[in-house]
């Protein structure tokens, strides 16, 4: 007996975009706090060309994530539903937390390209906020993500969010003082 994946084809493939989205955005928050707490010296370009391929492919994986949902059977959601927070009913909460995270990446990763125009020192104030995004992120995704209990999908989140979160632990610990 095989089930037709067709009726649920939008839900399918936005989950999976949303599992993508989770470890791109979790790769790239590791990989630029990597290099702000300077932990693998002397690579430099070659840090922040993958940074920026992953932060360009989670753009792409959130923007499929959203907007394929639109396509659900199920759920019938609206563009508002799945761009603007508070908006739609399915688990509002959790979906709002996604919409912000989504929005917030999206801006963040692309501010790169206007960093000239508003000062690098006010460009590195406002990335700051990623680690905040990202973190909105993996909250939706354990909130309200279907695979949210499963075990290979928590397994999966460890293993993209707990280095990422290390890092981030890392860079806002105190530095400590040399005992002279």
């Amino acid at each position: 007996m095989t089930t037709d994946p067709a009726p649920h084809l939008f839900w399918i493939t936005s989950r999976a975009a949303g599992t993508v989205a989770l470890a791109t955005a979790s790769l790239a928050v590791a990989l630029g706090l990597t290099m702000s707490t300077r932990l693998l010296k002397g690579r430099g370009p070659d840090l922040k060309t993958a940074h920026e391929v992953l932060s360009l492919a989670t753009i792409v994986a959130i923007a499929v994530h959203g907007l394929v949902l639109i396509g659900d059977t199920f759920l019938h959601p609206s563009l508002a539903d799945v761009t603007l927070p508070f908006v739609g009913d399915y688990k509002t909460v959790w979906t709002t937390l996604g919409i912000f995270s989504g929005w917030a990446l999206v801006v963040l990763a692309l501010s790169f390209y206007v960093r000239k125009y508003i000062g690098v020192q006010r460009w590195h104030a406002l990335h700051r906020f990623t680690a905040l995004a990202w973190i909105l992120g993996v909250a939706h995704s354990l909130g309200e993500g279907t695979d949210a209990g499963q075990v290979w999908f928590l397994a999966m989140t460890g293993v993209v969010a707990v280095p990422a979160a290390l890092l981030l632990v890392t860079r806002l610990a105190p530095a400590r003082r040399r005992l002279a």
